[in-house]
C-alpha cells in the first residue's frame, strides 16, 4: 500500500477531513478534501461531521479551525509550519498599543495568533478587509499585522486613520516591480492579478487586486486567456485545476517555505499519531471567537 492509499484508509478510520490551503504543494492539494483560503476552509470543516481536522497550512490557520470547531481534534502535520507575518504581532506587544488608543478599534487580520485575536474588536480577511473597516463606526483603526493590506484598505477609507502595524508577509512583500515588469514584458497580453499583501508599488501595476478566492472568481469571469499570478506560486496550480484551458505565469521568487513543510509522509504521520494537536484554552477560544463571528456577520468581500 502506497502513502496515498494509506492516507485515504486512515482518514476513513479516524473520521478525518483534510484541508489544504491554496499555497500548499500540488501533491497535498490533490490529497485534500477541500482546498481554499484559510477562513473558508475552517468554516467548511466546522460544517462537516468530521471528528478530526488535518489542516495543511500554517499555525494560525489551524488555530482558527480549532476556534470554530472546539469539539473537534485539529492537527497541524508540521509544528514548525508557522506564518512569519503572524509572528510579527503578539498579544504582549498589542496590549499596550490598545491601551494607548482606547478610542480605536482593533482590526485583526485572520493571519494572527489566537492570542492576538482575543484583543481584537473584529477580524478580517484579505477579501473583506475593506468592507470590515467601512462597517465599523470608529474613525481610528489599529490594523494588525500586515502594513501592506492596511495601506490597501486605507485607499478606500480616506476618512479613517489607520494605524499600521509594521508586519508584512515576506513572500508577497518581496515581489518587486522589476520582477513583475520582466514577466509582463514576456507576456504582454496577460492580466496581472495580485494579492493585497503585496507592496503598494506592485498593487499599482495590477489589473485586479484580490484574495486567492477572489482571483479564482476574476479568472472565471474574465475573457482573458493569460494571467500573471502575483501571489505564492502554487496558486497557479489551484487556478489550473479550477479554471483549466487558460495560461498562468507565477512569480518565480514567490515561494513560502513554511507552506512547503507538509508533504505526503508528514501528512501520513499526522493521521497515524493524531499529532501535533492544536490546543487552546476554553477562555482563549471564547475570546478569539467573538471577533471572528463579528466579521462573519459583516460578510465576505470579493
Amino acid at each position: 500500500m502506497n502513502v496515498e492509499e494509506r492516507i485515504q484508509e486512515l482518514k476513513a478510520e479516524r473520521k478525518a477531513i483534510i484541508l489544504a490551503h491554496n499555497y500548499q504543494p500540488p501533491e497535498i492539494q490533490d490529497l485534500a478534501d477541500f482546498v481554499g483560503d484559510s477562513l473558508g476552509l475552517s468554516q467548511q470543516a466546522a460544517s462537516t461531521d468530521a471528528e478530526v481536522i488535518i489542516f495543511c497550512g500554517v499555525d494560525f490557520m489551524a488555530e482558527s479551525a480549532k476556534i470554530l470547531s472546539p469539539q473537534k481534534k485539529v492537527i497541524l502535520p508540521d509544528a514548525e509550519a508557522m506564518c512569519p507575518m503572524a509572528a510579527m504581532c503578539t498579544d504582549v506587544e498589542l496590549a499596550p498599543i490598545k491601551e494607548r488608543y482606547p478610542e480605536a478599534a482593533v482590526v485583526a487580520y485572520v493571519n494572527t495568533s489566537a492570542a492576538v485575536k482575543t484583543l481584537a474588536d473584529v477580524c478580517c480577511t484579505s477579501s473583506n478587509a475593506v468592507k470590515v473597516v467601512g462597517s465599523i463606526p470608529q474613525k481610528r483603526i489599529i490594523f494588525v499585522p500586515d502594513r501592506n493590506l492596511g495601506a490597501y484598505v486605507q485607499r478606500f477609507h480616506p476618512d479613517k486613520e489607520i494605524l499600521l502595524w509594521p508586519g508584512y508577509c515576506p513572500t508577497h512583500h518581496d515581489i518587486t516591480v522589476g520582477e513583475v515588469m520582466e514577466i509582463k514584458g514576456k507576456h504582454p497580453q496577460a492580466k496581472l492579478i495580485v494579492h493585497p499583501e503585496c507592496t503598494p508599488e506592485v498593487i499599482d501595476l495590477a489589473d485586479h487586486v484580490s484574495s486567492t478566492e477572489g482571483m479564482i472568481k476574476y479568472v472565471r469571469s474574465s475573457e482573458a486567456e493569460e494571467f500573471i499570478v502575483g501571489t505564492e506560486m502554487d496558486m497557479t496550480y489551484r487556478l489550473s485545476k479550477v479554471c483549466p484551458g487558460k495560461r498562468y505565469y507565477p512569480i518565480p521568487s514567490a515561494v513560502c517555505p513554511n507552506m512547503k513543510r507538509i508533504d505526503g509522509p508528514s501528512l501520513l504521520k499526522a493521521l497515524e499519531t493524531l499529532s501535533p494537536e492544536i490546543e487552546l484554552s476554553p477562555e482563549t477560544i471564547e475570546a478569539a471567537r467573538r471577533p471572528l463571528e463579528r466579521m462573519m456577520e459583516i460578510g465576505r468581500g470579493d
